[in-house]
């Protein structure tokens, strides 16, 4: 039936990591009920059994359950600094979510079940939790940080940049090809995004200088078919440019990865005066609730700022 599930999720076309995270949580379902109770027919699976499952996750530890056991000796997971804490909220919504899409599929789309047993089951609300703004001076410190004299410094320079002035995914920014970029019209091409719809981001006149000088550079030193390649002129990867910018950051006392840019540039967008309906359409988001759900974490001082610059009797001559 897992087999079957997933079949059904590659032929809508569904993002790797999420298909990826579903096989992974009813893997580990498909174990806890074999082990626990002795099920191995889906026919057989109740709602207290999915309750006794998230029960389980509750108590358990991180990292002490795995779908292949062979994999322990290679990955280590005694080893990480995070082995047998608290699974998050997080994490638990995120299965029990997944293990509810599986049984409605079950019930509504195959028929192979007559009564669903997570009807009952109510939805775990995730934790929200705020998401650092870094102040002006702290993302200067990070961009200086970078070695510009170098390609790959310059390089990374450029990205955590076009990140800021964008936010693109990094995932999206490092499949780049120069023909992507429209300098004339200061917007760029999404060509591999999330949702699978394209969509144009744009930048800023600043940004603009920026990417011009990059292409000199770049075409004096690559043959890469790709904007951001690395010194072999291959595809950067994710990994590769995560670690650099959390160098970078980490020289400076600053903790940072690439989607902190992104969540940054929606931020500032807003506080700038953006709305939010242009914002979830550059971010390539599903609707205005999700970038809504996703980016209104503003602190209190924040609020306060925004207020001030929005204020009806400030802005008005009474």
């Amino acid at each position: 039936m897992v087999d079957g599930f997933m079949l059904y999720c590659s032929s809508k076309n569904l993002a790797k990591k999420t298909l990826a995270s579903y096989e992974q949580s009813l893997k580990l379902f498909g174990m806890f009920l074999k082990d626990k109770f002795n099920i191995t027919e889906i026919d057989m699976i109740h709602t207290n059994h999915i309750r006794h499952y998230i029960k389980n996750l509750q108590e358990r530890g991180k990292y002490t359950v795995s779908v292949l056991p062979e994999k322990e000796t290679i990955n280590s997971p005694k080893n990480r600094g995070d082995y047998n804490k608290k699974i998050s909220t997080n994490t638990i919504s995120n299965y029990t979510r997944n293990i509810k899409v599986f049984f409605n599929w079950l019930h509504k789309v195959e028929r192979e079940i007559s009564k669903n047993p997570v009807e009952k089951i109510e939805n775990i609300k995730p934790e929200i939790k705020q998401k650092k703004t870094l102040t002006p001076e702290e993302l200067k410190n990070v961009f200086k940080s970078f070695n510009a004299s170098t390609f790959h410094g310059f390089r990374n320079l450029i990205i955590s940049k076009l990140l800021l002035d964008t936010g693109m995914r990094i995932g999206e920014c490092l499949t780049l090809l120069p023909e992507n970029v429209d300098l004339l019209h200061k917007s760029i091409l999404i060509t591999n995004p999330k949702n699978k719809q394209q969509r144009y981001v744009y930048f800023s006149s600043k940004m603009s200088t920026e990417l011009k000088r990059w292409f000199q550079y770049r075409d004096r030193y690559s043959d890469s078919n790709f904007l951001f390649p690395t010194t072999k002129a291959t595809q950067l990867s994710i990994q590769n440019f995560e670690k650099s910018l959390k160098e970078a950051g980490k020289s400076v006392g600053i903790d940072i990865h690439p989607h902190q840019l992104r969540n940054n540039f929606a931020k500032y967008y807003i506080l700038f005066g953006g709305d939010f309906s242009t914002l979830s359409k550059i971010l390539g988001h599903s609707s205005v609730e999700v970038t809504q759900k996703a980016y209104l974490d503003f602190t209190d001082d924040e609020i306060r700022k925004k207020y001030q610059k929005h204020s009806p009797l400030n802005n008005m001559d009474i």
